[in-house]
């Protein structure tokens, strides 16, 4: 069985990070646990994974893991931005349209 036929079987972010031997704080994971798996998984998709011997594909893994759980000890999941509810969060907000009969040609805008 492969490095990553053994990592698909994983579920829980704290299996992930004793089968690749990664400390962690438990207190930081608490607060990021989905945004490392996925910057993980953004990490991984990045890279050619493909050849790499078992050994080579589980330091790959590792590498991966450690990184983006430095991105959250550095910074917070609201910093970081890696799922698209957050990245909507800060998009500038839309002017909002104006009939042509709501402007008042001339004046202060005030009804008389």
């Amino acid at each position: 069985m492969s490095a990553l036929d053994d990592l698909k079987k994983l579920s829980a972010a704290e299996d992930f990070f004793a089968a690749l031997a990664v400390p962690y704080d438990p207190a930081t994971l608490a607060v990021a646990r989905l945004h490392i798996m996925r910057r993980m998984g953004q990490y991984l998709a990045e890279g050619d994974l493909g050849g790499l011997d078992d050994a080579t594909l589980r330091l790959r893994c590792q590498e991966h893991l450690r990184r983006a759980y430095e991105d959250f000890v550095k910074s917070s999941p609201l910093d970081q931005r890696v799922f698209k509810v957050l990245k909507e969060a800060v998009a500038p907000a839309r002017k909002g349209f104006v009939a042509l009969s709501a402007l008042q040609a001339g004046g202060s805008g005030t009804a008389e």
